[in-house]
């Protein structure tokens, strides 16, 4: 089965005839496993006694939920149970735009797992913070009190809604205020994963789940700031790199279930209204049209991609517009022999250590060497003669007429080089990086330049936020002691101003600092 054909669970409607279904990315699951699950059960509860708990445009509060047809798909896949009727996932990861309801049927979900789970079952709604932890919650807990059958069952406490038939309990957690000890949960439900802050908790909660017969988990959220490509820094996007793989078929593990709905197109026009139709399966239901279209106008792209388009962002201070970098790839060396800069930012063990070529004829860049710590790595440091041996063979590969390089770091290489009478210059990292920083942005933007694609640099130029000076904006990382790398994209600020400005030393902007 493909990533996005799926089977029906609708009374004989075909996938392709459900509105808002399959999403962008979906995990494959075998129609006999979803027959026998229990989509249709949970979703039959959540009809009877589960009750909107304020007024929106589907519906006013008091009116019962009403599931859309792609709801229950998306329960029928996430419930489906293997041939020995357990169900067939263990974790799972659905991630949708704002304003689809997921608070609400997050909240079904966890009164469904109350209600129809085992005896002594443990119900928990998790988030990174006790406010975001108690959304899923509070929804709930109010929709016990505003039905009768449930408020019959159940007795509601502040933290806690007791099945005292079964013995059974459903109360919030966060991330920030947990016991690990004593926790038995039978169904979790993570609220905005994105947030989490790290792996803790989840893992916590994935622990305490193997003595249950068919634990779940859950993971409910929008897309957020993109990490390094690994995923190794951030719980949410991890998880969605490793849901991608076992959609593609390049993993294969039927405990991972995954739902994403974003535009297929990564570089879609985030203002048209047929991008918001593929990340958000409510629109026109749920999500109204005009909403999107007015908050489009006064929100930043990044913030209405990650909130509106479920669309994964390098920062919420991009550097780069989305699509620009991209658009400027040319896939070739810079030719051997060539009149080139070479540009060099160092480190010897926490950050990278990249070293890239710049063509003068016509601003192409490429990158020669970059030294990464591998994300398994716990002790790790440059080799300094790997380093200057990458130096050396650049210098003899082409015709380098300038390496420049930060001087803060590898000053003894490079006086050693000076003293060999290789031309090498040190950059300021002051008033000199924010024109240099600025000057290669507008070159960007005009297409004045160009690269080889080189993923290691686009990560890098994806890394780099921007931060305002009296001076004028300036390229950094998003903290000092963030894992994200950009010091390929340091170089290439620095390479590119050398290059651009070689054939004219007597500008201003080039001699104010050289």
């Amino acid at each position: 089965m493909s990533p996005r054909s799926t089977s029906s669970s609708n009374g004989g409607a075909t996938a392709a005839e459900i509105a808002g279904w399959p999403p962008r990315w979906l995990t494959p699951v075998p129609a006999e496993d979803i027959a026998r699950g229990d989509g249709g059960l949970f979703c039959d509860f959540g009809e009877t006694v589960c009750r909107v708990d304020k007024d929106s445009l589907a519906a006013r509060a008091g009116e019962l939920l009403h599931f859309r047809p792609w709801q229950k798909q998306l329960f029928a896949y996430l419930l489906a149970r293997r041939a020995d009727n357990r169900y067939r996932h263990r974790q799972a990861l659905i991630g949708v735009a704002r304003k689809n309801g997921k608070s609400g049927k997050g909240a079904a979900l966890g009164l469904g797992g109350l209600v129809l789970g085992p005896l002594g079952g443990e119900v928990y709604s998790c988030a990174a913070d006790k406010q975001q932890a108690k959304v899923v919650f509070d929804t709930a807990r109010r929709m016990v009190k505003m039905d009768p059958e449930l408020s019959e069952i159940l007795k509601v406490y502040r933290d806690v809604i007791e099945f005292t038939k079964t013995g059974s309990i459903y109360r919030a957690l966060s991330a920030e205020a947990y016991t690990k000890e004593g926790l038995n949960p039978h169904m979790v439900i993570f609220d905005e994963v994105h947030a989490q802050p790290n792996r803790e908790l989840w893992d916590v909660m994935a622990l305490a789940q193997g003595a249950r017969v068919e634990p779940l988990m859950v993971g409910i959220t929008t897309a957020g700031v993109r990490t390094d490509t690994t995923g190794q820094d951030s719980l949410c996007y991890g998880l969605y790199l490793y849901g991608r793989r076992v959609a593609l078929g390049e993993l294969v593990d039927p405990s991972f279930f995954m739902a994403w709905w974003e535009p297929l197109d990564p570089d879609a026009d985030h203002r048209d209204p047929a991008t918001w139709r593929e990340a958000n399966p409510g629109l026109a239901d749920l999500v109204d049209a005009e909403d999107l279209a007015t908050a489009v106008l006064k929100t930043p792209e990044n913030e209405f991609r990650t909130k509106r388009c479920n669309q994964w962002v390098p920062t919420q201070q991009a550097w780069f517009p989305t699509g620009l970098w991209e658009s400027l790839a040319v896939r070739r060396p810079v030719p051997d022999g060539a009149d080139v800069v070479l540009a060099f930012d160092g480190s010897f063990s926490g950050d990278s250590t990249g070293l890239t070529v710049h063509a003068i004829a016509d601003l192409h860049i490429d990158v020669v060497e970059c030294w990464e710590k591998p994300p398994d790595a716990y002790e790790w440091r440059v080799s300094p003669d790997e380093v200057e041996a990458a130096v050396r063979q650049a210098f003899t590969r082409w015709n380098v007429r300038h390496c420049v390089y930060d001087p803060r770091i590898y000053q003894q290489l490079f006086d050693r080089l000076a003293a060999e009478g290789y031309a090498v210059e040190a950059m300021p990292q002051g008033i000199a990086m924010i024109q240099a920083s600025q000057r290669f942005y507008e070159a960007a933007k005009d297409h004045r330049l160009s690269h080889s694609g080189d993923k290691r640099l686009g990560r890098h130029i994806g890394n780099a936020v921007i931060k305002a000076t009296p001076q004028g904006w300036r390229v950094q990382k998003e903290t000092p002691n963030s894992p994200r790398k950009i010091d390929l994209a340091i170089c290439a600020v620095m390479g590119h101003a050398y290059a651009s400005a070689i054939e004219e030393p007597q500008q201003q902007f080039f001699a104010s600092w050289r």
